[in-house]
């Protein structure tokens, strides 16, 4: 459908959360603080797993899928992406000069891109199950709002890496290839409001946007490095920041232990970014920020030790975000 891939490339970024049915599957967001209330591994749980109906052809199947997608002598569209290429800087920008040069952008207000609400975004998940090869499933998601509350939400099928060529799906309990561009879901919903963060509107004050990160959190103890993370990444599932709210993240991500810039990085859209790396147990995550304005641009998440139980290698990416305005 690239009528409605070229509508969604076009479309304002604005957010996307929505109510869930309460029978229906849950989304990474819920999946997330699940595995956080099973004291799960986040590495496992943190993206819906893939439930395939295949028995013993399951192997033979995505070879076929990889030969498809490919075709002779190019990289197969069905293995992971490979992890961002961090290219060493003699003099890396770290946070805190990061934060400043975000204040300075804000406070010449003219042209500053304003906060709305909303989000448009790019992202690749691992699917995983106990014994079945991971996949990776690309999709891109814009949510617009309205001004009487209501909202739209359209997620189609594509992976940029690959303009035009199939993407590998698993709707229907089975792995199976859609055209670039189809149409994954598309929802109206209702006028809805609600004063609970990530809901509410995020202030652009630094303390006053930690505290309402704890508060979006659901938690009252303070936010580890990777809670802090995990709850950046719902944060821009649902808003797009302004220049004053990306002065306040890039603030408190400044007094953040354990973020360390590593160099510049191009994003999987082409953006020219200052990377930040947090390791932990079995993971590596690292942040994406525009050099100049601090806005955050893309969350990627890279496996360090190999998974035998869910085939997965180090090296692997377990999931990115891209965000977009």
């Amino acid at each position: 459908m690239a009528d409605e891939l070229e509508l969604l490339r076009r479309a304002d970024p604005v957010p996307a959360h929505g109510p869930h049915y309460g029978d229906g599957p849950l989304d990474h967001n819920a999946e997330r603080r699940l595995a956080a209330l099973l004291n799960e591994r986040p590495a496992v749980r943190r993206r819906p797993r893939l439930v395939w109906s295949l028995a013993a052809g399951t192997a033979a199947v995505v070879t076929v899928l990889t030969l498809l997608l490919s075709g002779p002598g190019t990289t197969p569209a069905v293995a992971a992406p490979r992890p961002l290429t961090i290219r060493a800087d003699a003099t890396p920008v770290s946070l805190t000069e990061l934060a400043e040069r975000a204040a300075r952008a804000a406070a010449q207000g003219q042209g500053a891109p304003k906060l709305r609400k909303g989000t448009h975004v790019q992202s690749w998940s691992m699917g995983m199950s106990d014994d079945k090869p991971p996949v990776t499933l690309p999709e891109e998601r814009v949510v617009r709002w309205k001004a009487d509350g209501s909202h739209s939400e359209l997620v189609v099928a594509t992976d940029p890496r690959h303009p035009g060529r199939p993407v590998l799906r698993d709707d229907g309990g089975a792995p199976h290839l859609v055209e670039d561009g189809h149409v994954l879901t598309r929802h109206t919903y209702p006028p809805s409001w609600s004063d609970a963060p990530p809901e509410s509107t995020p202030p652009h004050d630094a303390a006053r946007l930690r505290a309402y990160l704890q508060e979006a959190a659901y938690t009252r103890t303070p936010l580890t490095t990777p809670e802090l993370l995990d709850t950046i990444d719902e944060l821009l599932d649902h808003w797009t920041l302004g220049a004053r709210e990306s002065a306040a993240l890039a603030r408190i991500l400044a007094n953040t232990a354990g973020l360390r810039p590593v160099g510049r990085v191009t994003d999987r859209l082409g953006r020219s970014g200052a990377a930040y790396e947090y390791r932990s147990a079995g993971t590596r995550r690292l942040l994406i920020m525009s050099p100049s304005t601090g806005q955050v641009l893309g969350l990627e998440t890279v496996f360090t030790k190999a998974d035998p139980q869910y085939g997965v290698k180090a090296g692997d990416v377990m999931d990115y975000s891209a965000w977009m305005r």
